[in-house]
């Protein structure tokens, strides 16, 4: 059979000792191999990649054991075990992220977990920039040195850089993003990157970032005096945005900056981008009373875009009408990794479309109007709102084999089954 032990630093439970004891082959990083209790003869062989050492090893004529660090069952080998059709027995150690925030001396219930590894830096990043309390899974060319040039200077962190947990080299850092990017580091496992003002954090009842808020769209009156979207609108706007956990969205030129708001509190990391300071000024008052982490960066995008993080997302407000709105557009969408909504006339929306094609996304345009009932007010100017999408999924099309069916619910007692 095969097992998976996970490691700590602390003793071996009876059951990891009795499976190591029994195993003909024991496969584990180096640093895991270390002083196991195992049997004369039995092979042991030290790899990272598990998937190529387990490849031609029949685990159903012998006993093989993989060591591994803390919980394989948390951004582990478990789900690439069991993807290949293995069914392992597991027998976890205490995770990586509950050790370091062990070190730290901090609670960690409210705390966002990412992984930065296998091409997920950028997201991680991200992440950091939105969330004050996060613990990054680390990994060659996605360590401490990485972390730190992206988030410094304009997201002010501080690091607790935890190496070789548990292991002999074991060292717990703290340092400053400017010192992280220039300090050698030795197997750094994973990185606290917190917010030292928000750093405790809030009781809560749900364990990692805070839920999506319970409502959005939300009123004019919210975002102060200044010009912005009616709230419909900006319904319409965030759902074709699609804010989320580990996005980069920019706010161009919404005149209150409730896009951006309204972006941060879904998770997202935000930089709002104006060129008149009163509104800048207007948009920092309204972050602060919202509680959410905006940057703000003052300028024309089409300068300035060169200078802010990649985008996921962009939104380009009312601020561009008439003014270069199709050239702005046409600045960020050849930065915007998957979708860019806009604002335009009447007179512009077609260029614009035309300027989203050429950059590969799928384009589309809607005029809204929205007529509250029982008011003696006469109806809104419509708004027309363009947005284009990457990658985008095609209605009708073959849904994943890994697609969860469609269940059916019972009819209650004493009422016939099935649609009525």
């Amino acid at each position: 059979m095969l097992t998976v032990v996970g490691r700590d630093g602390s003793p071996l439970t009876e059951a990891a000792r009795a499976a190591l004891g029994s195993a003909s082959l024991v496969v584990g990083e180096p640093r895991h191999l270390d002083g196991l209790p195992l049997a004369p003869g039995t092979r042991k062989v030290a790899a990272r990649d598990f998937a190529d050492a387990l490849q031609g090893v029949d685990v159903s004529d012998q006993d093989v054991v993989l060591v591994v660090d803390g919980d394989p069952g948390y951004f582990g080998v478990l789900r690439m075990l069991l993807e290949q059709g293995h069914a392992p027995e597991t027998l976890p150690a205490a995770p990586l992220v509950t050790r370091a925030f062990a070190q730290a001396g901090l609670p960690w219930e409210d705390a966002l977990v990412v992984s930065a590894r296998d091409g997920h830096l950028r997201q991680a990043v991200n992440a950091c920039r939105a969330h004050p309390k996060v613990a990054v899974l680390t990994g060659p060319g996605a360590g401490p040195a990485e972390l730190a040039r992206a988030l410094f200077p304009v997201t002010p962190r501080s690091f607790v850089v935890c190496e070789d947990l548990d292991g002999p080299k074991e060292r717990v850092v703290y340092v400053r993003p400017a010192e992280a990017t220039t300090r050698p580091w030795n197997d750094p496992v994973v990185v606290l990157v917190l917010d030292n003002r928000h750093s405790l954090g809030e009781s809560t009842w749900i364990s990692g970032a805070a839920p999506a808020p319970a409502g959005w769209a939300l009123p004019v009156e919210a975002f102060g005096d200044g010009p912005g979207l009616r709230p419909d609108v900006r319904a319409f706007v965030l759902a074709k945005l699609g804010p989320r956990v580990g996005d980069m969205v920019w706010d161009v030129e919404s005149g209150d900056g409730s896009v951006g708001i309204e972006c941060a509190r879904f998770g997202a990391a935000v930089v709002a981008v104006d060129r008149d300071y009163a509104a800048c000024e207007r948009i920092r008052e309204s972050v602060r009373l919202h509680g959410v982490k905006v940057a703000m960066a003052s300028g024309d995008v089409r300068s300035t875009a060169g200078h802010l993080p990649r985008p996921d997302a962009v939104f380009i407000g009312p601020g561009f009408i008439g003014r270069g709105g199709p050239a702005a557009v046409r600045t960020c969408a050849g930065l915007a990794h998957a979708r860019l909504v806009a604002i335009a006339s009447a007179g512009e929306a077609e260029e614009i479309m035309d300027v989203l094609a050429e950059e590969g996304f799928t384009a589309g345009a809607v005029r809204l109007q929205a007529t509250p009932l029982n008011s003696p007010e006469p109806p809104e100017d419509p708004v027309i709102v363009v947005w284009g999408e990457r990658d985008a999924h095609v209605p009708g099309s073959r849904p994943s084999r890994k697609a969860r069916p469609i269940e059916t619910t019972p009819g209650l007692p004493g009422e016939p089954d099935g649609p009525a």
